[in-house]
C-alpha cells in the first residue's frame, strides 16, 4: 500500500503578539483578583503584634551583630599591634 500524504486542512494561524499580550494581561489580573479574594487577611491586632515582634527581633539581632563586630574589631586591633 502506498502512503499518501494529506494536505493540511488549514494553514497555520498567525497569532497577533499584541493581542496575545493583552489576553495574557487580562487573564493574569483576573487570576490575581481571584486569589486576593481567597486570602485570609490578618486582623489589626495580629498585624500590630507581628510588627512589634519583627521590630524586637531585628533590634536583638542588630545588638548581637554589633557586639560581635566590636569584639572582632578589638581582636584584630590587638593582633595588629
Amino acid at each position: 500500500m502506498a502512503r499518501t500524504e494529506e494536505a493540511p486542512s488549514s494553514s497555520p494561524r498567525r497569532i497577533d503578539p499584541e493581542a496575545a499580550r493583552r489576553a495574557f494581561s487580562f487573564r493574569l489580573f483576573g487570576e490575581v483578583a481571584s486569589e486576593l479574594k481567597r486570602v485570609t487577611w490578618p486582623t489589626r491586632e495580629e498585624t500590630f503584634r507581628l510588627t512589634v515582634m519583627v521590630i524586637i527581633v531585628s533590634a536583638v539581632i542588630g545588638v548581637f551583630l554589633g557586639l560581635i563586630d566590636i569584639g572582632f574589631s578589638e581582636l584584630i586591633e590587638r593582633i595588629v599591634r
